[in-house]
């Protein structure tokens, strides 16, 4: 992957101190990458998780690695084990695992080895509210979140929920990247279009790899 960064198309967009898009940075892996998710899906099929107040989640999700973030009428949380099946989470592949370091480095974080990738599948209408990731127990490391199939607009706001955000348009194979002085920025996305992409068809994936534990 480090020969593609030399690739014309590909380019590092600063959006704050600590945070910035790697453009195509996942868009020569991405065969690995949906093969390994195909496995996870297997072991551990998307669902509509729970809000605490009950609510319906429109992003189906799953999760890979020691840790899975869960959302029920309890609360947030990471688990090591899926609520429904009281299996461990299937494993992070190493396509995973080494896309999150190469990722997380190119943006100026070295050495990251995240313990949780949450998956989200969008589907048209989909969309995730402003949010901060506050359920992992150490800040430290970054988050590295990275788009796979249909176009989105990623939100990244400030460090309150009603400070400005910046709409960021995102493609296959971006990986935004953000930690230090931004990690605890707000963000989300915007509900995704209708549309079709050649490897994934009406959806959009994305891997949000985290040091949670």
């Amino acid at each position: 992957m480090a020969a593609d960064l030399f690739d014309a198309d590909l380019r590092t967009e600063p959006l704050a101190p600590g945070a910035a898009v790697l453009r195509g940075f996942a868009r020569a892996a991405d065969a690995d990458l949906l093969a390994d998710l195909a496995e996870i899906a297997d072991g551990a099929p998307f669902r509509h998780m729970l809000t605490p107040n009950g609510l319906r989640m429109s992003v189906a999700m799953t999760n890979c690695g020691a840790l899975g973030w869960v959302s029920d009428k309890t609360g947030y949380r990471y688990d090591p084990a899926d609520p429904e099946t009281g299996r461990p989470w299937p494993s992070l592949p190493a396509s995973f695992l080494r896309l999150a370091a190469d990722a997380a480095a190119q943006a100026g974080f070295e050495g990251f080895v995240p313990d949780a990738c949450l998956v989200n599948r969008y589907e048209p209408g989909a969309r995730l509210s402003l949010h901060q990731d506050r359920d992992e127990r150490d800040f430290g490391a970054p988050i590295v979140s990275v788009s796979l199939g249909l176009p989105a607009v990623f939100l990244f706001g400030g460090t309150t929920r009603s400070d400005k955000a910046l709409r960021v348009p995102l493609v296959h194979g971006d990986v935004v990247v953000w930690g230090g002085p931004a990690r605890l920025r707000y963000h989300g996305v915007l509900a995704l279009k209708d549309g079709r992409h050649p490897l994934l068809g009406p959806r959009r994936i994305n891997l949000t790899f985290r040091k949670a534990g």
